[in-house]
């Protein structure tokens, strides 16, 4: 597995597994060219790396996103926020999540941060025994407001 710096070419390949899910399916829309507006303000921003794991063949079989944000709490720290995980409904299970993460931890740690953080949501009890497998914890509550 290679992963990579995703290009516009990757783009309906990430958001085909963000909708690949019962959250997904309800909020993402495959072929909207809002993903192109996006991943080129995406891919513009020094603070981001979207990232694509490719398999033996080119394929691409998993993304995520990192965040970096400097701030001036916890002396300055700067930290990496993971969002939107996702490996291939035929990929799973098979360890490629826990590379992908783990990879993100070691770029985050690579970029001097000095925090990894990451959301998931609520109904996503596996994904929480997975992240706390990889030694996340649970010491925050997220809020969200819709706008």
């Amino acid at each position: 597995m290679k992963i990579r710096k995703a290009a516009a070419a990757d783009v309906d390949a990430i958001v085909a597994m963000l909708a690949d899910d019962p959250l997904g399916a309800a909020r993402e829309k495959p072929g909207d060219p809002a993903y192109l507006r996006a991943f080129e303000v995406v891919d513009a921003d020094p603070h981001q790396y979207l990232a694509v794991a490719e398999d033996e063949s080119g394929e691409v079989v998993g993304t995520l996103q990192l965040t970096f944000t400097s701030g001036l709490s916890r002396l300055g720290m700067t930290r990496a926020t993971v969002e939107a995980v996702r490996v291939r409904s035929d990929q799973r299970g098979n360890g490629l999540g826990e590379r992908l993460v783990t990879w993100a931890v070691g770029e985050a740690r690579d970029r001097g941060c000095g925090l990894v953080q990451l959301t998931t949501d609520a109904s996503r009890t596996d994904a929480h025994r997975f992240y706390e497998r990889l030694g996340f914890t649970a010491s925050h509550v997220g809020m969200k407001l819709p706008l």
